[in-house]
């Protein structure tokens, strides 16, 4: 390649040709398939992750993330383009550089930026002229520029010209058998115009559309209204599940209904809470950075409030429905349907499912769960649960004062699941209706 090249042109020359090596830091449920599908593409892919157990079971051609199919890894793996490690000084190898670490939320649902810091430190303490770095992890409008630049700058190289920056917000979905990391149009807000280039042309490299906006604070900003969208509406049914309930009216009934309009309307579903690595959480990154500016964002806070709230509700629809049935919360057994924060997938991240499995335990019920996806239940919040999940059969769930379905996993819209079960809160609609049918109650 020539030495009169600028470091743009020789990125780009080397995106073309695909023989820019590609790293991608974090191999969770973004970083992975985000990996996978650069080698698929025809790169040469490094992926890195501090957990030295990820990287080992890559290697052996397994995947940790059940939607991700093991063959998928075991055949990307042996055509010898992909290598996972723990070591950040191969970094330099790098011609671009894909960050996929957490965000999660403080004790005070304030920014933890700790993650996006502690990369953007290894990043720059091994920066080379013509790299790329683009930020992927959802974050508040601002932090690209106010983060990862400075840490850059420090090394004595100019953005748009020594180095490239930019951030693009992964739109992962996992579980969904439509939409996935290739076909999901991609948003990319560069720092500069060189920045800019580079990023569209790699992302373009690999998946079908890319969509250019015009600074990485409008790309943050997209990604959070997107989660702010859904967090919103989904406490706006689970506030008129709440109200219909006590008009005695069936909100399942009501969205069906509602969504026969074919203009105007986007139907959203009512449920135990929210769940998951984005809706949670993401919302309130922009709600910190509003006060920040001095403005409330009350639909945020509201919202958030409302779907917090919602595995009380749970729990409360619980107490009363054994009460109904001559049982007391304390001592009755409830087996709780599914840890996953949604159907069919094997990620627990945020899910409400532990917080119901907590508060019922507080109570004083003897509570277990079933969860075909997630044989064993983690640590989390209070303590280690210290459970496994119980066979998902007929004669199992008749053992139990109440089943709680939180998990709408396909295997539990099996009608004779049920047949022995003494009482069902359902906050799903899984189960068969519960009009005129005393052993199942809507939650």
């Amino acid at each position: 390649m020539s030495a009169d090249l600028s470091y743009k042109e020789q990125l780009l020359q080397k995106i073309a040709s695909k023989s820019a090596r590609v790293g991608v830091i974090g191999l969770g449920y973004v970083g992975l398939p985000l990996a996978l599908l650069f080698e698929e593409s025809g790169f040469p892919v490094i992926g890195f992750d501090i957990d030295p157990k990820k990287p080992e079971a890559l290697h052996r051609g397994e995947s940790y993330i059940k939607h991700i199919g093991p063959h998928r890894v075991a055949d990307a793996f042996a055509r010898g383009r992909i290598q996972a490690t723990t070591d950040f000084d191969r970094l330099a190898e790098c011609d671009a550089i894909l960050i996929c670490v957490p965000t999660p939320l403080g004790k005070h649902r304030d920014p933890d930026l700790s993650y996006i810091r502690n990369t953007a430190d290894q990043i720059a303490r091994r920066l080379r002229p013509g790299q790329l770095v683009v930020l992927e992890s959802t974050t508040y409008p601002g932090t690209t520029r106010e983060e990862l630049k400075p840490r850059f700058d420090a090394r004595g190289l100019a953005a748009g010209d020594g180095y490239f920056l930019a951030f693009s917000p992964e739109r992962e979905d996992p579980g969904n058998p439509k939409y996935h990391t290739k076909n999901i149009p991609k948003i990319v807000g560069g720092l500069d115009p060189a920045s800019q280039e580079a990023a569209c042309a790699l992302y373009g490299a690999a998946v079908d559309s890319v969509v250019p906006v015009s600074s990485p604070e409008v790309a943050e900003s997209a990604k959070l209204l997107e989660n702010i969208f859904r967090s919103v509406n989904i406490a706006l049914v689970n506030e008129l599940k709440i109200v219909f309930d006590r008009m005695g009216i069936n909100v399942w009934e009501v969205i069906e209904a509602a969504k026969t309009k074919p203009f105007g309307y986007m139907p959203f579903y009512p449920g135990p809470g929210l769940g998951g690595h984005c809706i949670p959480l993401d919302p309130f990154y922009l709600a910190w950075k509003a006060a920040e500016h001095g403005v409330w964002a009350r639909f945020i806070e509201l919202a958030g409030e409302i779907n917090t709230s919602m595995p009380h509700y749970v729990v409360d629809k619980t107490v009363k429905a054994l009460n109904e049935h001559g049982k007391s919360v304390r001592g009755a057994t409830v087996l709780v349907l599914g840890l996953s924060y949604k159907a069919d997938i094997d990620d627990d991240r945020e899910s409400p499912s532990f917080e119901i499995i907590e508060l019922l335990k507080d109570l004083g019920a003897n509570v277990s769960y079933c969860d075909p996806y997630i044989p064993r239940a983690r640590k989390v919040r209070k303590h280690d649960l210290g459970l496994m999940s119980v066979p998902c059969t007929a004669d199992e769930f008749g053992k139990y004062d109440a089943l709680v379905v939180s998990t709408a996993h396909r295997e539990f819209r099996n009608p004779a699941l049920y047949a022995k079960a003494k009482l069902v809160v359902d906050t799903r609609n899984v189960v068969a209706s519960s009009n005129g049918n005393p052993h199942v109650v809507r939650a």
